[in-house]
């Protein structure tokens, strides 16, 4: 099997608040130039990204309850819900960074296991607001949820982009402890370089708003 081009390790992530109808179209016709993996938006536009992707292998993957995951647990089933009746592939879901940091893990592992039982669910684990400990305990935990994969943040990553090395440090260790998920980098991944790096680590799927940038960059060099 051929490896992975760039271009398909990258979801192109369209989820300013103040996006409009045509910037999410636009998002997903740059996704449909590139052939990029998927187009990740916020919930109001997946049936617009859905209309837009429909027959094309990319998939349309919805941000929910970012930045931390604070939402009643029944909010979060009735997001996923309405995103795979308007046409989601994949639901990339914040775990609950408050249950995490107050080790309620018994509520995380009932509420990830039922949002996981909705459809393929990329658990995002907020990794720059945890310890090396608390990332790979709940990347133990996404796992058992039967989530398909396990990611690091959304834009509101406390990790700068200077600091792209700690996050692959957190790649590596929820590589070992979710053996068998796929793994995604997202939250400050701008250019070539840092995709590369990030690939490296043991990336999967890049999130990132910079894929054009990214592939311009690519035929320069």
């Amino acid at each position: 099997m051929p490896a992975k081009t760039i271009n398909q390790y990258i979801d192109h992530t369209n989820i300013n608040p103040k996006a409009t109808k045509e910037e999410i179209i636009k998002t997903c016709a740059e996704a449909k130039q590139y052939q990029f993996r998927g187009v990740c938006i916020r919930p109001k536009w997946v049936k617009l990204a859905a209309q837009q992707l429909k027959g094309t292998n990319i998939k349309t993957v919805v941000l929910i309850d970012d930045p931390i995951g604070d939402s009643s647990h029944e909010r979060r089933m009735e997001e996923c819900k309405k995103a795979i009746k308007d046409g989601a592939n994949d639901l990339d879901v914040v775990i609950s960074i408050p249950d995490v940091k107050h080790e309620r893990w018994t509520i995380i592992q009932k509420d990830l296991k039922e949002i996981c039982s909705l459809g393929d669910a990329k658990i995002i684990i907020g990794s720059g607001f945890l310890t090396d400990e608390e990332v790979a305990k709940v990347s133990q935990i996404v796992k058992k949820a039967g989530a398909i994969c396990v990611k690091t943040a959304t834009e509101k990553d406390p990790l700068e982009n200077r600091e792209l090395k700690e996050k692959a440090i957190h790649l590596r260790i929820m590589r070992e402890n979710a053996p068998g998920l796929l793994i995604k980098a997202s939250g400050k991944v701008k250019t070539l370089k840092d995709i590369k790096m990030m690939i490296k680590a043991g990336a999967d799927i890049i999130g990132t708003s910079s894929g054009v940038i990214i592939m311009n960059e690519l035929k320069k060099n």
